[in-house]
């Protein structure tokens, strides 16, 4: 069985199969719905219901509080159709996005590489071509883990059939452990991809500035070869952060590429060198090398962040502090499932008319 949901002020029809969500059947029909965690905790899905049946499903009561739920909103990463429906969603969706649909593959491991200490670098082949935009994601299945976990793609979209992900090994982690203790090549991974509103806005003629802490590389390392392997000549610049130079990863790939490219510029960052790294480059943090790089002058140009809260955070102060507006910083966030939550309420069952 499956039930008709009519997307306001759009107007798109998608088919919602029994027991699946309206976000998932959204992406998988390409049609574009606000979201960032997809499970219930940051709230950026959520939709008015305007009529028909709906199950809020586990909704963190932080993303969905009770007065929301009885206005007749829920959030589409967790709502389930019960009849046909009628949504409002607050849609304003960027000329440059591109709205692939999300599909599923299966691939096989073909390489797995020590990038850093903590990040190792995994490569699959894929039973078909993804079409995806550099910067966009997959959600992996790990063996014997409940649910999936998001990787960024680090290869640019060019490179279709083998993909490249960049992982970080997280104290605790049951999905990151498995990937970097027990995964071996040859090993056969179900994916779905690709996700994400994180891409390059081409339609600007300004310059771009990115900026990546940790494995945090891996969108800007997708974006950055897909504009130069299209020829674009607009500014670029890569500033990443580390602590030492064994955690500076993929360093000479960058310095080679703005060897290559007069304006491609490269400025790595560590706030923490050892002795034994010799380190002549900048030291301190990594939105600190963007202030002093730009003298406090950013404007003009479209910023890109990937990587932990704290250093996106730092970034964005610094970035506006350099004359540039929100509008023209973009970020790629990742939720946990327990980021927000801490006691799921029962799923409701609600009427809007």
């Amino acid at each position: 069985m499956s039930y008709e949901v009519t997307i306001e002020p759009t107007g798109d029809v998608i088919e919602v199969e029994e027991g699946q969500t309206i976000l998932d059947a959204a992406l998988r029909q390409g049609v574009w719905l606000p979201f960032a965690c997809g499970h219930g905790t940051c709230g950026t899905c959520k939709v008015q219901v305007v009529d028909g049946f709906a199950d809020v499903g586990e909704a963190s009561p932080f993303a969905l509080m009770d007065v929301e739920r009885e206005e007749g909103k829920v959030l589409a990463c967790c709502c389930k159709p019960e009849s046909d429906l009628v949504i409002e969603a607050d849609i304003d969706v960027d000329p440059d996005f591109a709205g692939h649909p999300v599909e599923d593959y299966q691939g096989t491991v073909t390489g797995i590489t020590a990038l850093s200490p903590t990040i190792r670098g995994i490569r699959i082949e894929l039973d078909r071509d993804m079409t995806f935009q550099a910067g966009q994601y997959i959600n992996l299945k790990v063996p014997g883990v409940t649910g999936s976990r998001a990787f960024s793609l680090a290869n640019p979209p060019a490179a279709r059939r083998e993909i490249e992900l960049h992982v970080r090994k997280v104290e605790g982690g049951a999905a990151t452990t498995w990937l970097h203790e027990e995964l071996k090549v040859g090993d056969r991974l179900s994916l779905s991809g690709p996700y994400g509103q994180f891409f390059v806005r081409k339609s600007d003629e300004g310059g771009a500035i990115f900026i990546a802490g940790g494995s945090g590389l891996s969108s800007p390392q997708s974006m950055i070869l897909d504009l130069l392997a299209e020829g674009d000549q607009r500014p670029l610049y890569l500033f990443q952060g580390a602590r030492n130079v064994a955690e500076l990863y993929n360093r000479a790939l960058f310095e080679r590429l703005a060897a290559e490219h007069d304006h491609f510029h490269y400025i790595p960052a560590l706030n923490a060198p050892l002795p034994e790294d010799d380190w002549q480059g900048f030291t301190g943090f990594v939105h600190e090398a963007v202030a002093e790089h730009f003298e406090q002058r950013c404007g003009g140009n479209k910023a890109y962040l990937c990587g932990p809260p704290p250093m996106i955070d730092a970034a964005i102060t610094t970035l506006m502090q350099s004359r540039l507006f929100e509008r023209d910083i973009h970020m790629e966030r990742f939720f946990t499932a327990a980021d927000g939550a801490q006691e799921q309420p029962r799923s409701a069952l609600f009427k809007r008319i």
